[in-house]
């Protein structure tokens, strides 16, 4: 009788399987994103005892739990205030935070600001669903004009924030974003950005058919990744003050692509000036 074959996933070295399967909706862009840093990882040949990673409450938080690498999922919109104190503590160490668009952008906009402008050297990766997913459907600060959400029925009323343009001004030296139908572009943005000292921030557009999608003229998953496909201009080096909101423009369109790469002295590196 011929054995059966095991079959073993190329990036369960990365993964803590025996979490799987995951809580994640089906079909839902989280899977690839955390593919892709799973992907980049390999790519930078990542001594994972060197890594950590954390996340605020959101669906996008729950990565760090799967993940086979340290990781804190913190109180929401703390995850950067977490990150910074770990980079501090030990600066020999990879930070990276991987959390939602809300989390980062809203209760967490002010530890946003801070950790980009001190240049602590950390990766965010914020995927940006338009909605607070995990919480019932509210607005957030990236739902486009017009979306409709549980906290407006008749239709969103205020402009979304233009996250890479808010990073590149707070000072952050790297600024891409991507989507996950754009997964090869992520993981060249993810490999690049771990590679680069500084505070990076990597914008990835991603689908929540459940709380956004269905509401919104997106009954399946994969009507977004194609609305995602058929809309994205790749504007490589534009200004990221006027690449938009990744929601897009009036038109629907919106620009993706790495807009910002720059060198400066990093927070620790002012630290230890100081220190001596």
């Amino acid at each position: 009788m011929q054995e059966a074959t095991i079959q073993i996933h190329p990036m369960s070295k990365f993964l803590r399987t025996e979490r799987i399967p995951h809580i994640w909706c089906y079909g839902c862009g989280l899977g690839s994103i955390t593919n892709a840093l799973c992907r980049s990882l390999v790519r930078v040949d990542a001594n994972l005892d060197e890594y950590v990673i954390t996340g605020g409450i959101g669906c996008t938080g729950r990565a760090t739990g799967y993940l086979n690498i340290d990781g804190f999922h913190t109180t929401h919109g703390r995850a950067i205030a977490v990150a910074t104190g770990i980079k501090v503590a030990n600066p020999k160490l990879h930070v990276i935070v991987f959390s939602g668009d809300g989390d980062l952008f809203a209760i967490g906009g002010n530890h946003f600001f801070h950790a980009a402008r001190r240049n602590v050297d950390m990766l965010v990766l914020c995927a940006n669903n338009f909605i607070y997913g995990l919480t019932g459907g509210q607005l957030a600060p990236t739902t486009p004009l017009g979306a409709w959400t549980q906290t407006t029925a008749n239709g969103n009323y205020e402009p979304p924030v233009n996250m890479c343009g808010f990073a590149a001004a707070s000072g952050a030296t790297y600024v891409a974003r991507s989507t996950v139908a754009h997964i090869e572009m992520l993981e060249d943005q993810i490999t690049t950005a771990l590679r680069k000292k500084g505070f990076s921030f990597i914008e990835v557009i991603s689908n929540c058919h459940e709380e956004f999608g269905r509401f919104n003229d997106f009954t399946d998953p994969m009507a977004m990744v194609k609305f995602y496909t058929e809309h994205a201009r790749v504007r490589e080096g534009m200004d990221a003050q006027q690449a938009g909101p990744g929601s897009g423009d009036e038109d629907g369109y919106f620009n993706i692509g790495t807009f910002l790469s720059i060198e400066r002295p990093t927070y620790t590196d002012r630290v230890r000036v100081v220190r001596a």
